[in-house]
């Protein structure tokens, strides 16, 4: 029996040009992380919801809600031209920047930082759709000086100290990593000079060290990752037991303790849920396909004419895999603790939509041009 496929390659609709030059093995992937974080909110997020008196499930229909819009934010953003993407970053980022301010304005405090806006039923963090919207209109600039007379590394520069100021004004010390990472990579792929590279790399060492003395929670978490014994490490302890009780696969579906006693067990914890219910197995598997969608765009970014497409894609991708990377180590006690999502895996609306913007942008921005042939 011949395998039934969506559309033929002589459909020349919308759907179909689209469905012959997305990355289908990224679109899988993603999928799959979605996938899991259904199943991973739903083993973790009850347990959590009692506590504050909530209906046991009241996390899993609200992310089951949120699933099918991100979903749809991919599909719909992965259909645009690099130049509907462009300008897709551009407006996000000024509307992101506009509400950004107003949290400091009306925001909500919580946990002694002002980052999100309330709204009927949800709370918006505008600064998680500054991170994907900033990559994109950042490349444009680096590209852009590159290519004409036009001053867009000065325009980056004076953008990228903006946002600092914003974030830190909130204060969110982390994501101030995060989009300091990525717009150092976005500046050195541009083509920055080695004394340049030099210089933002001790610009990074002396910023770190600042924000130790001039941020209390900053120098509470070092304090407490360098000595255990110096605070309170209670949520860190749970998780590393955890990971310790899953082993290799983990005591099973439903049969975790670590959530029962984790606050975020299912935000900034669920990859120690991942490890006590599902061990090793699963984890690896998570790891294995953060990478996969990382490595693989880069591979297509890389076979790219355009600077903008390269430095966009690069920023987006970094973005994406070193916010992984943090909320997973920090489960394991390999760096301090932050505050941060697993992408597409933990419960989290304003992480979970942006996110969605900026992986459909990457699969855009990667679609195959006519000419080229595809990946295997």
């Amino acid at each position: 029996m011949m395998r039934a496929i969506p559309f033929t390659r002589l459909d020349t609709s919308a759907l179909g040009r689209w469905w012959w030059t997305v990355d289908r093995w990224t679109l899988g992937a993603v999928a799959a992380l979605m996938g899991i974080g259904v199943l991973l909110t739903l083993a973790a997020s009850p347990a959590v919801a009692q506590r504050i008196g909530a209906p046991s499930f009241h996390f899993v229909y609200r992310h089951a809600v949120f699933i099918p819009l991100a979903a749809g934010i991919v599909w719909l953003v992965s259909l645009q031209t690099h130049r509907t993407v462009r300008r897709l970053g551009a407006i996000g980022f000024l509307l992101s920047v506009g509400l950004m301010l107003l949290t400091l304005v009306v925001g909500e405090e919580v946990k002694g930082a002002t980052r999100w806006i309330t709204l009927p039923g949800f709370s918006l963090q505008p600064s998680e759709f500054v991170k994907p919207t900033f990559a994109v209109v950042t490349a444009w600039m680096f590209a852009e000086s590159r290519t004409s007379a036009f001053p867009g590394d000065w325009i980056a520069i004076a953008l990228y100290g903006a946002v600092i100021m914003l974030l830190l004004l909130q204060p969110d010390v982390g994501m101030s990593l995060v989009v300091s990472v990525v717009w150092a990579i976005q500046y050195f792929l541009a083509g920055l000079g080695l004394f340049w590279v030099l210089l933002l790399v001790a610009g990074g060492f002396f910023s770190g060290v600042g924000a130790y003395f001039l941020f209390d929670h900053v120098r509470s978490r070092v304090d407490r990752f360098l000595d255990p014994d110096s605070g309170d490490s209670y949520q860190i302890a749970k998780a590393l037991q955890a990971f310790h009780k899953g082993g290799l696969i983990g005591t099973g579906p439903g049969e975790g303790r670590v959530k029962e006693v984790l606050p975020d067990a299912h935000t900034d914890f669920i990859f120690a849920v991942a490890g006590e219910e599902f061990g090793l197995i699963l984890c690896l598997l998570m790891v294995g396909l953060f990478a996969f969608v990382v490595l693989r765009g880069f591979a297509r970014a890389f076979r790219s004419d355009s600077l903008f497409v390269l430095l966009a894609t690069s920023g987006l991708l970094v973005q994406f895999g070193l916010q992984a990377i943090i909320n997973m180590a920090s489960s394991l006690r390999l760096m301090p603790t932050k505050g941060m999502t697993l992408p597409f895996i933990s419960y989290g609306g304003s992480s979970m939509l942006a996110l969605s913007v900026g992986m459909g942008m990457v699969l855009a921005l990667t679609r195959r041009q006519a000419g080229e042939g595809d990946l295997p």
